[in-house]
């Protein structure tokens, strides 16, 4: 059986049996996994390569690109700007941001942006990936455009641009940009090994993604009418995340780099009534407001029906039936990692990988693990 490294809680076995076979079977290639209740680690795993080659291990400060769990993160940061004051979530973007309102705009709230509700999911054509690697200028674009469909009435996967708008009110209020204030506010003060984007001295540490070979739907799903015009605005490769210029952007919504340890500790605030480290991130009313529903049905880019709060997904038995019903909210990353903060269970599970999955929304890998982990907790 492959060897796992790490420590937990010995009721957790049959997780990390899971996480044994997988690499077993070679579903794997370097993975870690954490599991933080009541405030403490009881997972905090890790196995595997770091590379494709299989000749470096991955180590317990191996970090990778976390795609849209980065996501979880940008939210975190606005909930926390919430609770301090200096936003408010059902105040207008405009408030804040003054040139959003254009084309139609003026309406839209900070929690439409939260929600994949702003009717800007991605840049208007023409453009490449390299209009997002200036997170200010990719900003002002989005202000100028109209909106695809009506704001507040649909979700729409904002599947790169997440962090580019809900950033700019971040710097717009604080005057640092997402990633410093992430750094500063919230994965510092945690000790939280990780970042948005990745520090040219953490380098040596990355494990490169390993680019999945295609694309999977859910069964039954079919991608929604904005899916083409958002992902190809601007299209990109996964092997994007292997340049300095994506590792040094400002990209909220993809371009995080972290382990399961570091989002797992980051997100605890969620599932931990907003204490994390000793330290007070969200009060119980701002914790509330994630289960706000702000949309509900097929979302308009992936096509699935989706159930957003503010700033993270809510359960829909459709397309999570490997999660049980509650007070849980969460997201995953291209190709299969996952935060999932269930407040029933005062439990914030995470897994993240460098194989990448085909599949859209989640995979069967990232299933497992929590079917596993749920055998565990119920038990």
């Amino acid at each position: 059986m492959a060897e796992i490294h790490g420590t937990y809680d010995d009721r957790f076995q049959p997780l990390i049996d899971e996480l044994a076979r997988r690499f077993d079977v070679g579903d794997e290639v370097g993975a870690s996994l954490a599991v933080v209740q009541d405030g403490r680690t009881v997972v905090d795993v890790w196995g595997g390569h770091a590379d494709a080659e299989r000749t470096t291990p991955w180590s317990e400060d191996t970090v990778t690109n976390v795609w849209s769990c980065t996501k979880t993160v940008t939210a975190l940061a606005a909930l926390v700007l919430h609770d301090r004051g200096l936003i408010d979530v059902y105040e207008k973007v405009a408030t804040y941001w003054p040139e959003f309102a254009a084309n139609g705009k003026a309406d839209v709230e900070v929690r439409h942006l939260l929600a994949h509700m702003s009717g800007v999911p991605a840049m208007d054509q023409p453009c490449t990936v390299d209009d997002l690697f200036d997170a200010e200028s990719a900003a002002a674009r989005f202000a100028a455009q109209e909106p695809w469909w009506e704001p507040g009435t649909a979700s729409g996967y904002h599947a790169i641009n997440y962090g580019h708008l809900i950033g700019e009110v971040v710097r717009r209020v604080t005057g640092q940009s997402l990633k410093e204030f992430v750094a500063a506010a919230v994965a510092g003060p945690l000790g939280a090994d990780f970042t948005i984007g990745l520090p040219a001295d953490a380098y040596d540490r990355v494990s490169p993604i390993i680019a999945p070979t295609g694309v999977e739907m859910p069964p039954g799903v079919e991608p929604g009418p904005l899916a083409l015009r958002t992902l190809g605005g601007p299209p990109l490769h996964a092997t994007v995340v292997l340049t300095d210029e994506w590792r040094s952007a400002d990209i909220g919504g993809a371009n995080g780099h972290g382990n399961a340890r570091s989002l797992a500790t980051i997100q605890s605030t969620v599932s931990n009534g907003g204490v994390a480290g000793g330290r007070t991130f969200l009060s119980d009313e701002t914790i509330a407001l994630i289960f706000d529903e702000q949309a509900s049905g097929p979302d308009l880019v992936l096509g699935a029906p989706l159930r957003w709060g503010i700033g993270y997904a809510l359960v829909d038995p459709v397309t999570q039936p490997y999660l049980p019903e509650g007070r849980i909210c969460h997201w995953g990353g291209w190709g299969g990692s996952y935060v999932v903060n269930d407040l029933d269970r005062q439990m914030t599970a995470t897994y993240v990988m460098n194989r990448m999955g085909n599949g859209l929304l989640g995979s069967h890998r990232g299933a497992g693990y929590l079917r596993a982990l749920y055998g565990c907790v119920d038990a």
